[in-house]
């Protein structure tokens, strides 16, 4: 099934500069929820930190706009929600054999090597509300354009052929509505849940980009990073994990 859920309208495009910088304009302009934005090739793409986002053609360049309400606190959990819907949606296209895991907070990996990204944009209410989260989310199904510090991987290797990105931008968008109802029966826990499964095993050597390191306790009931180490446990709010061991 390669059509995305009810009350979602996918639009698709040659190329773009950027998914999400239409979407913005959008949200400000009060476009209702469940409008996403596919192109088949990005000009501007950028990740973490304005890095940029090479952005080749037969990869995944997909921005997607929700309204969920709720406490803008909040907004880092829907962006674990988020990693868990890319997850489930890359899943049954990956190359016999591969592991893929999430990384926090905005990663996926494929064998250890960085094969997804995801982008959250949001902005909230004078009352602290969410008004609108944008989440840009890219992944290498072609092609594994290289960036600098890291390995990178895409689905397509050894002879396995990568899916077409519209297939797997209609699968995210299901699985983004799928756990978005388990969000409202069940509550963050179950998304917590979710993504620690597939996260990384628990002990992992982890090192942050600032310095700090320890061992990976898994999330907060916040969605926060837990890391062991020196006897205490740490919860960490913001930060990009630098390192994994394998």
């Amino acid at each position: 099934m390669n059509l995305p859920p009810a009350g979602w309208r996918l639009r698709v495009h040659d190329c773009l500069g950027s998914t999400t910088d239409p979407l913005l304009r959008l949200a400000a302009a009060g476009e209702p929820e469940g409008i996403a934005i596919l192109a088949l090739r990005q000009t501007a793409g950028r990740g973490r930190d304005g890095r940029v986002w090479d952005s080749p053609a037969g990869n995944l360049y997909v921005s997607a706009l929700l309204r969920p309400g709720g406490p803008a606190r909040d907004i880092g959990q829907w962006a674990l929600l988020s990693a868990v819907a890319l997850h489930d949606a890359l899943s049954p296209f990956l190359p016999p054999g591969a592991r893929l895991t999430a990384k926090w907070p905005n990663d996926l990996l494929l064998d250890g090597a960085k094969v997804a990204g995801i982008l959250t944009d949001s902005a909230a209410d004078p009352t602290g509300q969410v008004e609108w989260i944008i989440f840009g989310m890219g992944a290498n199904l072609a092609a594994a354009p290289p960036v600098p510090g890291r390995e990178t991987a895409c689905l397509a290797r050894d002879g396995h052929a990568a899916p077409a990105p519209q297939v797997v931008a209609a699968a995210l968008l299901r699985a983004i509505d799928w756990w978005r109802g388990v969000l409202v029966a069940e509550g963050f826990g179950a998304i917590r849940q979710a993504w620690m499964a597939r996260g990384p095993v628990m002990g992992q050597a982890l090192a942050m980009r600032d310095g700090r390191a320890g061992r990976y306790a898994g999330l907060a009931d916040d969605g926060s990073l837990l890391l062991a180490g020196e006897g205490r446990i740490v919860a960490l709010s913001t930060g990009e994990i630098g390192g994994e061991a394998r």
